[in-house]
């Protein structure tokens, strides 16, 4: 969201102000705002926001998405890391693809990092989509979800 004063005498100054909403993001993110003008030297200005979002827990990715030939077993990984300071636990909750994807939770590191394989089952389909919940022992973050995709051809 931005606000800004709509108009700036010559050779004076004006305020910008960006607004971000960080929800749902996590890590690095980047942002770009232009700001147009009157001004025949500068038409056009761009301001950068970068930002690192730290939150309780980091998935990455966020999403898998499981492509291939049909008859192939296709794997993909994400890490689930907590507070270095804070023990984290995971247990599954629901899982809507079990006929046809398979996953594996292994501890990295002892409370700390997890990381969770996917893996599609040959010959079974060739598009679909679904959902992998969590439930963790943060209040913040009490259930991640790891949504998963495929696609697969002949």
């Amino acid at each position: 969201m931005a606000h800004f004063d709509r108009a700036v005498p010559p050779g004076g100054e004006g305020k910008i102000t960006l607004r971000l909403n960080t929800r749902g993001y996590e890590g690095k993110i980047r942002k770009v705002a232009r700001v147009y003008t009157n001004d025949p030297d500068n038409q056009r200005e761009t301001i950068t926001l970068e930002a690192f979002i730290k939150t309780a827990i980091m998935v990455t990715p966020r999403s898998v998405f499981l492509q291939g030939k049909m008859a192939d077993a296709v794997t993909r990984t994400v890490d689930i890391k907590g507070d270095p300071a804070k023990a984290l636990s995971l247990e599954p909750v629901n899982f809507s693809l079990n006929h046809r994807v398979k996953y594996a939770i292994e501890e990295v590191s002892p409370g700390k990092h997890y990381r969770i394989s996917f893996t599609s089952i040959p010959n079974l389909t060739n598009h679909f989509h679904g959902v992998l919940r969590l439930r963790t022992n943060y209040p913040e973050k009490p259930v991640l979800s790891i949504y998963v995709r495929g696609r697969f051809i002949n």
